[in-house]
């Protein structure tokens, strides 16, 4: 009697596996290209934090709201217009409105 191992399952899993981490490399070379910037969100167009009631992306209740970030060319933040931030650009971290 003969026992027939296949290796056909783990050679996949593992063309999976790295085949997934490449595929994942230009994303975080994205993200490592971009900042959070807050006070640049049009109302409802936020990545992510927008304060207190509010969950997340999508849920700025206003214009350039001062705790609402949005990801930008990195660089690019404190030369985006923002008319609510004390200093007129974008800032890397959460304001509150003038």
């Amino acid at each position: 009697m003969s026992v027939r191992h296949s290796t056909v399952l783990p050679a996949a899993s593992l063309a999976l596996a790295l085949t997934t981490a490449l595929a994942a490399q230009p994303a975080l070379a994205q993200a490592a290209e971009k900042e959070k910037c807050y006070g640049v969100a049009m109302k409802g167009k936020n990545d992510c934090a927008a304060g207190p009631g509010t969950t997340c992306a999508g849920t700025s209740k206003m214009d350039y709201q001062g705790n609402a970030w949005s990801y930008v060319p990195k660089g690019s933040c404190e030369k985006t217009a923002s008319k609510t931030s004390p200093s007129g650009f974008g800032q890397l971290m959460a304001f509150g409105a003038k």
